[in-house]
């Protein structure tokens, strides 16, 4: 625009008479309407009316984000599924590039720390499949169940060789004794265990019938976050990353026994030792505040609640029999019932909720004894006089000749 036409000046020259524009055009070398515009402005403006951009993506970004609701759905398969069902003849770039913008939104939405007041919610998730070796190189193949408390950051962290249902709630229930109650919501990701139904634009979320009477019955309300908020569940995601310290036990363990000793010793230093860096303050003081908050819990409840496992008898050779084959657990443990679970060619097995002791399945020796529990039989029979040495001394010198058993360490 010519700043050099200066209104004022043109009106203070015109109040002799009529206003020449042409002259003024000459003047000042422009059109006659440059003049008459700036005189008039109001003349010369229009409605702007916003221009509006079409897309070939238009008619199908619904289904775009009906499928973005859920979890871990890829632009390539949008691109395959509008590509074949419904006729969508564009390039695979405008939906990349859709769905990229889309989920930096959805992200977005959610940009501060979530904190919640006391006793309100607590967040719950995995530490899935994760891989270690003892000392002789045997592979364990791990879960570490995750709960932390959203107002105090206090943790409870259990070893796990599944995540089944039943393993989910007994889990859940050793966390409520641990914790003292239970605080008013619990939030999870959409794990099979726990939701039957994501929601999304087309279907609404639908809670497991188990796990719905569980949580009544624990006084909890489920709730389900939705895909694409990292922050939602961030308190339990940042848990996840901390149970990476435990790959520095990667061939440090002798057995499962010291493994889950580290996993007890990993969550007495986060709740009694460590400040969390989210509230500067170390999780167990600020749980002092917090605990008053938490509804309490029949315990018994919730262990009648869950399916009977079969259980095994400790025999006064300080054994149990499962599946034709022998297996001992320390002394102090005859005559009571015990639990088994089975996984990656492992037996795990259980007094109540404690992990006892573990085995290698074996099918071609029928006797297998903890090494510590051999030597406390003996002692407690025909060896009863010798000494521990002796006794392994014993062991070590007969050990070939003892058809049928092993002994591990």
């Amino acid at each position: 625009m010519r700043k050099d036409i200066i209104v004022e000046k043109i009106l203070k020259k015109g109040d002799i008479g009529v206003i020449n524009k042409s002259e003024l055009a000459k003047r000042y070398n422009c059109c006659w309407r440059t003049i008459d515009r700036r005189i008039n402005p109001e003349k010369y403006k229009r409605d702007k009316k916003p221009r509006i951009y079409t897309s070939k993506l238009d008619e199908y970004k619904h289904i775009i984000d009906a499928k973005l609701a859920l979890e871990n759905v890829p632009a390539t398969g949008i691109y395959f599924l509008l590509k074949t069902k419904y006729s969508f003849n564009g390039k695979y770039g405008i939906v990349s590039k859709y769905v990229r913008s889309k989920k930096q939104s959805i992200i977005k939405e959610i940009t501060t720390r979530f904190e919640t007041i006391p006793g309100y919610q607590a967040q719950v998730d995995w530490k899935e499949n994760l891989t270690l070796h003892n000392e002789k190189g045997k592979t364990y193949v791990i879960n570490i169940f995750l709960i932390v408390l959203g107002y105090s950051r206090l943790k409870y962290i259990e070893l796990t060789f599944d995540k089944e249902q039943k393993t989910l709630c007994n889990c859940i229930t050793n966390a409520l004794e641990y914790f003292g109650g239970t605080p008013d919501e619990m939030l999870f990701d959409n794990m099979k265990t726990v939701v039957d139904q994501a929601k999304n634009n087309f279907n609404e979320l639908i809670i497991n019938q188990t796990m719905e009477a569980y949580s009544k019955d624990a006084g909890f309300k489920i709730i389900a976050c939705r895909a694409y908020r990292p922050r939602t569940k961030g308190k339990v995601e940042t848990l996840a990353k901390i149970m990476n310290r435990l790959r520095a036990f990667d061939y440090e363990f002798s057995n499962i026994e010291e493994l889950n000793d580290v996993v007890n010793k990993l969550l007495k230093e986060l709740n009694e030792v460590e400040k969390s860096q989210a509230i500067n303050e170390i999780p167990v003081k600020k749980f002092e505040k917090e605990k008053e908050h938490l509804t309490p819990v029949n315990l018994d409840l919730l262990r009648n609640f869950m399916v009977a496992l079969k259980t095994y008898k400790v025999t006064n050779e300080s054994m149990i029999s499962y599946k034709g084959i022998k297996y001992s657990v320390p002394i102090k443990y005859i005559g009571k019932a015990m639990t088994v679970s089975e996984d990656f060619g492992y037996i795990h097995i259980y007094y109540t909720t404690e992990l006892v002791c573990s085995y290698s399945k074996s099918d071609v020796f029928k006797y297998n004894y903890k090494k510590t529990d051999y030597i406390d039989i003996l002692k407690n029979s025909a060896f009863d006089n010798k000494t521990n040495e002796e006794i392994e001394n014993y062991i070590n010198n007969n050990l070939n000749s003892l058809d049928g058993i092993n002994i591990e360490e």
